[in-house]
């Protein structure tokens, strides 16, 4: 935390397997969960493993501090937007084609390296 008027930016470090452990969860369940908090503008991923809560709802030494911080926060990152649900929602959705469209990347790729292997292994042959 900065001077007494200063703000705090609460983040948090932890990996995803210990947060799991804590929380009785697997790995790749705290992955979707962060995501969705994510996409739901309450946290922020800052880099690997360190996640920054949203200013409006962290924690402050004063009310001061917490007005400061709001103030700073650009209008699309506030959780009090008349549009907040909407965009929560576009992000949603925008997510869910970019996993499909990975997923038909993988599908596709797997099949031309089964078409390459199916090729160089040629036709069988009975053998007598």
């Amino acid at each position: 935390m900065g001077g007494s008027r200063g703000t705090w930016r609460a983040s948090v470090s932890i990996d995803q397997a210990t947060l799991g452990e804590l929380l009785g969860l697997s790995r790749p369940s705290v992955n979707a969960a962060l995501r969705e908090l994510e996409l739901a503008k309450l946290v922020k991923k800052v880099r690997n493993g360190v996640y920054q809560i949203n200013p409006m709802l962290a924690g402050y030494a004063c009310p001061e501090d917490a007005e400061a911080a709001v103030k700073m926060m650009p209008k699309a990152g506030r959780l009090d937007s008349r549009n907040y649900v909407a965009n929560y929602r576009k992000a949603v959705a925008a997510y869910q084609d970019q996993l499909a469209e990975q997923r038909k990347k993988r599908a596709a790729t797997a099949a031309a390296k089964k078409t390459a292997a199916d090729k160089r292994r040629g036709p069988l042959h009975a053998v007598s």
